[in-house]
């Protein structure tokens, strides 16, 4: 293998290690990592913790579901930390921090660009669709900051926007259990019709707030 590849084999094994030694707080640490714009990917974190609870390694209820859920909690939490940071960052930093330092944490000017075009576009309800969307999920909480958007209301619509997608790839791990590796096959067309469906809604919502604006004028 390429050193790529066995940067990415290094990273998931490592990934694997943690959770299965320190469950539900090495969940929540490396979605925070991951919400922080790091390399960790949550399709690697979460459908591995999900087969961990199908296979019985992993709980704290004792239920198969209900285990599955404090998962997605888990993640939900470690998400909204790391956006969290990135906010921070993306608020006292601008474009200039993500200029200088973006390209440690796998971001560049084209993810910047790509975020700030929805939040523009679709202001502070961005970061509770985005969520759901791949790259943009992760680098919104950028634009978010620069945009001094509500702390308070950014804090609710990621949590919020979160957990769909946490629960998601952690019912999936557990429902293929020991096979939770061939997931890309199952929720790749998943992806894209959830990408589809929430495009519409925030293109409607956008239609809509221009329809009243129109309406509303003398």
């Amino acid at each position: 293998m390429g050193v790529i590849e066995d940067t990415i084999a290094w990273v998931v094994q490592s990934i694997i290690v943690l959770i299965q030694t320190t469950g539900y707080p090495g969940i929540v640490a490396l979605m925070t990592l991951e919400s922080m714009c790091l390399p960790i990917p949550s399709e690697v974190v979460l459908p591995f913790a999900g087969a961990l609870v199908a296979m019985g390694q992993l709980g704290l209820v004792g239920d198969v579901f209900w285990d599955t859920f404090l998962v997605a909690i888990a993640g939900t939490v470690g998400c909204t930390v790391g956006s969290i940071v990135a906010y921070y960052a993306g608020m006292e930093g601008g474009r200039p921090f993500i200029s200088r330092y973006g390209r440690y944490v796998r971001m560049n000017e084209k993810h910047v660009d790509t975020a700030e075009c929805w939040f523009r576009r679709y202001g502070d309800w961005a970061v509770l669709g985005s969520r759901l969307l791949p790259v943009v999920r992760t680098f919104i909480s950028v634009p978010a900051g620069i945009a001094e958007m509500p702390f308070r209301r950014f804090v609710l619509l990621s949590a919020i926007g979160s957990l769909p997608w946490c629960l998601g790839l952690a019912y999936m791990g557990m429902v293929l259990g020991a096979n939770w590796q061939s997931i890309e096959t199952l929720y790749r067309p998943i992806e894209i019709i959830v990408a589809v469906g929430v495009v519409a809604l925030l293109a409607y919502y956008v239609w809509r707030r221009r329809t009243e604006k129109a309406v509303c004028r003398p």
